[in-house]
Formats: C-alpha cells, structure tokens, sequence
C-alpha cells in the first residue's frame, strides 16, 4: 500500500511515523480459525462476523443501534504463539473520521502479551499506527523478540467497523489456542459511547476492556455512541446472551429526558429478569461531567436521574429481587474529575482507568 509524503512531525521525529511493515517470511493466519478464538462478539460463533449484535436480529432495532453495531468495541483475538513478530494486515469498513479522538483508538489495534497457559496479567505491546486516510492496512507490532510460547491478545478497533483481519506470524511458528477464563460465563455491559469506549487512545484502554484484563471472564461491551435508550426491542436481543455472570446497565447518560428514562429502565430490567432470574444485575448512574459545578442544570438533573436509579433498585429488592444492585458511578473518575475527559464528559485514558478501578471490586463481589 502506498502513502503520502511524510508529513513534517515524521521526518522530525521517527517516534511519531506509522508502524513500518516486517519484511521477514511471514505466513498470513485466519484469526476465523482455530486454534484463534474471537471474544467479545457475542454471535461471533454463530455468524462468523466481527458484529456486537446479530446481523438479522429477531426483531426491529433502531437504524443508529444497527451500524453502531459493526463497530468492533471490546472485541479480542486470542492465542498463543512463540512467533518471533507479528504483523496484523486490516480491512476497516470505512476511514478515521472523529474529531476528538485518535485513529489509534477509533480504527487500530492494540497488542498485550503474558505468560503461556496463563489467562492473567497481561502486559501492553504495542499499537497499530497507520495512515489515517486508508481503510486498509498493515503493521508489524513487534519483530526480533525471542520465540518463546507467549499469550496474545488483540484488542479490536472501537469506533470502527472491520471487513477482514489476517494475522501475520513467523513461517512455522507453534501456534495454540489461548488460555481458558475461568468459566464460561460473560459480563455484558450495555451503555454509551463511554460504554463503547469514546475517546479512549486505543483498544485496549476503554474500560471494558481493562477489566478484562484483571477479571478472568470473557466481556461483551453493548455500548452504542448517542444510541443506549434502553429500548425494549435491544433489551430482548440483549437478554439472548447465554450464561451471563452479571449485566451491567449503563446508559443514563443517553437519556432523551428524565420522563422516558423512567419508562424504559424499569422496562429493561423487566425484560432482562424475565430471560435470567437471578443472574445480577448492575444498575450504574453516569459519571460526572467537567462543567457541572459551571452548569447548574446539568448537576440537577444527574441528580435526580441517579436518586431515580437507587430507588428503582431499591423498590425491586423489596419485591424480592435481591439480585439486583445500584452503583453510584459519580464518584469513578475522582475528586479532580474535570481532568479525566477529552471534552467534559468522555473519559481520556485516565479517567478509564479511574472507571475501571471503581468497577473492579464491585464486579468481583457479584460474580466472583
């Protein structure tokens, strides 16, 4: 593939130029096939595409629901390999486009690596950095290491759609199927575009995924940009995930009103109970936004929204329903949370990794 003319900042700074190629033997693998294993993509089995949702789901979504869909947010490539470089050659359904946030986190990849036979930890390799005008392309993430059996995984892009993955391994490298989590449940978290993992810098970063990597259970993220209403035709589609270890419900912050919030909500969980009746349930209120304490209103109403919330919650554990819990997600990003966010109210890296960090225990607590 060919680029355009260096801009200046590369030819100053080699740290800052696109990922070059390998030009070792490389032979091109499938991640489709085994011993690779896709996470992440619920119907990924069943349909073999790189899709959060069904691509013919039973009922109606709505048109945003459906392309937001195509994204490949909380997707991962596992195995195992004592290749000495690898190479990642992708097909994206269209080019970065997002004004505030990188095409690394938008349309590329992201590598970590541990220790072989061992789910957890795992530590961060490397990002694809390409040229942001193509929708194809190909890098090496990382050449001339030893060949030792090591876990891989590949965080897929979150803002984009992707047509074709091809991994590429040194000719005659041992390749295995990854370790296993620690069951076959799944954590499913349904949300925002904080869900989805705007404006994370990379895959790896929306907090999602960072759970996934110190909870040993595979994640599904249903967090649609603009787009979690909580409608009642998604909560069914959603409720068709077999063995869920939690579900957590996050979407407050794409409320239209107050007044609809509190019709849909009770509706969901109603629709999510009746498909598993004691699987536990997350009720999650929005993190703080930076210009609340400028924005009177806006303060207000995350209030009111949230003492909705653990009321709601509360209601149906009188009932009975004591698999069901409230977090207060207004105190994830911190004291300073005013600088945790690209633009006020999507988190940077830090203010995943302060979500992460808030969620962890909690998670554990329900499941584990």
């Amino acid at each position: 593939m060919e680029r355009k003319e260096k801009n200046p900042i590369e030819l100053y700074d080699p740290g800052m130029r696109p990922n070059e190629t390998y030009d070792g033997s490389i032979r091109w693998y499938s991640p489709m096939e085994r011993p690779f294993q896709i996470s992440g993509l619920a119907w990924f089995a069943q349909e073999r595409i790189y899709r959060r949702l069904p691509n013919l789901p039973s009922g109606a979504i709505p048109e945003a629901v459906d392309r937001l869909a195509d994204h490949t947010a909380g997707g991962q490539i596992r195995f195992q390999s004592d290749s000495s470089s690898l190479s990642v050659r992708v097909k994206l359904k269209g080019k970065a486009n997002m004004v505030h946030m990188p095409a690394t986190g938008q349309c590329g990849i992201d590598c970590y690596v541990g220790s072989p036979d061992t789910l957890l930890p795992l530590r961060y390799c490397n990002t694809t950095k390409y040229d942001l005008t193509l929708t194809e392309y190909e890098c090496a993430l990382f050449t001339n290491w030893n060949a030792s059996m090591r876990n891989i995984v590949l965080n897929l892009p979150l803002y984009q759609g992707v047509e074709e993955i091809w991994i590429g391994l040194d000719e005659g490298a041992s390749i295995t199927a990854p370790p296993s989590y620690a069951s076959g449940k799944k954590v499913v978290i349904y949300g925002t575009s904080i869900t989805q993992g705007g404006c994370a810098s990379r895959p790896g970063m929306a907090y999602t995924n960072i759970l996934s990597r110190r909870i040993p259970l595979e994640f599904i993220n249903l967090g649609f940009s603009g787009s979690g209403k909580g409608e009642p035709e998604v909560a069914k589609i959603i409720s068709q995930i077999n063995d869920p270890a939690c579900m957590v419900i996050d979407y407050e912050g794409n409320c239209v009103s107050t007044e609809l919030f509190r019709k849909t909500l009770p509706e969901f969980i109603r629709i999510y109970r009746e498909a598993h009746p004691v699987t536990p349930i997350l009720v999650v209120s929005r993190i703080r936004y930076a210009r609340e304490e400028l924005t009177p209103q806006l303060y207000e109403t995350r209030i009111e929204r949230k003492r909705f919330e653990q009321s709601l919650v509360n209601e149906l554990r009188e009932q009975g329903d004591l698999n069901i819990y409230f977090f207060d997600g207004s105190g994830s990003l911190g004291e300073d949370f005013f600088e945790c966010t690209v633009d006020g109210s999507h988190p940077t890296d830090l203010g995943f990794l302060r979500m992460a960090d808030a969620l962890e225990p909690v998670l554990k607590t329900l499941f584990l």
